[in-house]
């Protein structure tokens, strides 16, 4: 009977921390060249499939009624904020990686190769987005 209670116990206060090495969760985006705060962007489980989608901007001088005019498909002149920017990620097999999804960058119109990475404890998310050998790594801050 002991057993049983300290195992629950011990899964009690661990599972937090199980909970937080997803990608899962509200996260603060960050200007690779400024450091400043862009946007906050929702990523959400269904069915063990990713999605992200811009909840909010953060910039300063941002118009929260901006539309994405960069954008070449569906997501054309739709507002940013509710824009779906992070699509079709799966968990890597063994890992605490997110992959074969794809990222669209709202500013270009681009959409990359997607890689979601969470490292400290689940506090920090590396994005990676690539196209073939080339890409970039922004590391996002949760929020929530």
């Amino acid at each position: 009977m002991f057993k049983a209670f300290a195992a629950m116990v011990c899964m009690a206060i661990t599972a937090p921390a199980w909970a937080q090495m997803t990608p899962v969760g509200l996260w603060k985006s960050v200007d690779d060249k400024t450091g400043d705060p862009k946007s906050e962007i929702r990523i959400t489980d269904q069915g063990g499939v990713l999605s992200g989608r811009v909840e909010k901007l953060l910039r300063a001088g941002a118009d929260p009624a901006a539309l994405c005019t960069a954008c070449v498909d569906e997501r054309k002149d739709q507002p940013m904020v509710g824009l779906e920017i992070i699509r079709g990620a799966k968990k890597a097999e063994g890992k605490d990686v997110w992959e074969s999804g794809k990222i669209l960058d709202p500013e270009t119109g681009k959409s990359y190769t997607l890689r979601l990475t969470p490292t400290d404890s689940g506090s920090k998310l590396d994005v990676r987005g690539s196209i073939g050998p080339f890409g970039r790594t922004q590391t996002w801050v949760r929020v929530q």
